[in-house]
């Protein structure tokens, strides 16, 4: 065999790729789905709590800025092994999946809520006594003239950290969750093949350069134009 056919046995190699495509496809949609669940958690709660800041109620603001930073400085792995192992010891017991969609999505509101706040800080103080002036309330102010602009400020940062975020799916191998990496490694193990690697590093390539394109392209749609 030589060493090009020793190559493509390895990591293209058509039996295993025909024996175990659709674990991979499972795993593939399983990442899909807690992929989209993430986002719209994370980014949904991220906008809450950044609202909620917008109040300046003192307590409830140190309550959530040492809440983000602990979030923010601890990695997500170190989340996940302490929720999924060290829950049941105190009578919690949540699956891999609830598990992981959990830290993801508070890790990515974590980030979200820093986003929008910094948002809604780069508005000028003008936009709200304008239309405060006008008889507009606190909160119809916030949600009419000052969200618009601030979300529109946040687009870039917003999709490069839901994309990070996003990534971290595959953590999920570490408590058995059957999304794309831990369905791959398993089947490589089965296979005593790289071929399923090969196979997932496809799989991810279809389902995040697309929502990289994305995020380009929602970041120049949202962009300011220069004069």
């Amino acid at each position: 065999m030589t060493r090009s056919e020793r190559f493509l046995d390895t990591f293209f190699n058509a039996n295993v790729m025909q024996q175990y495509l659709p674990d991979i496809v499972k795993g593939f949609f399983v990442t899909c789905q807690v992929a989209v669940l993430v986002v719209l958690t994370g980014l949904c709660l991220g906008l809450i709590l950044a609202i909620i800041r917008s109040y300046r109620i003192r307590v409830l603001n140190i309550v959530i800025v040492l809440w983000v930073d602990l979030l923010r400085a601890l990695p997500p792995l170190v989340l996940i092994l302490l929720l999924y192992f060290g829950l049941p010891n105190v009578g919690v017991t949540l699956s891999g999946y609830m598990v992981l969609w959990l830290v993801l999505s508070l890790v990515l509101a974590a980030f979200a809520e820093e986003i929008f706040w910094a948002g809604i800080l780069s508005v000028d103080d003008g936009q709200w006594h304008a239309a405060r002036s006008t008889g507009m309330g606190f909160l119809t102010t916030l949600i009419y003239v000052i969200l618009p602009q601030a979300v529109r400020l946040t687009i870039a940062p917003l999709t490069n950290r839901t994309i990070a975020i996003t990534k971290n799916t595959a953590l999920g191998m570490v408590i058995g969750v059957g999304e794309l990496l831990n369905q791959a490694t398993t089947a490589q193990s089965f296979a005593g093949n790289a071929t399923p690697l090969m196979m997932a590093t496809v799989a991810y390539l279809i389902l995040f350069v697309p929502v990289v394109y994305l995020g380009r392209w929602i970041e120049t749609q949202f962009a300011w134009k220069r004069a």
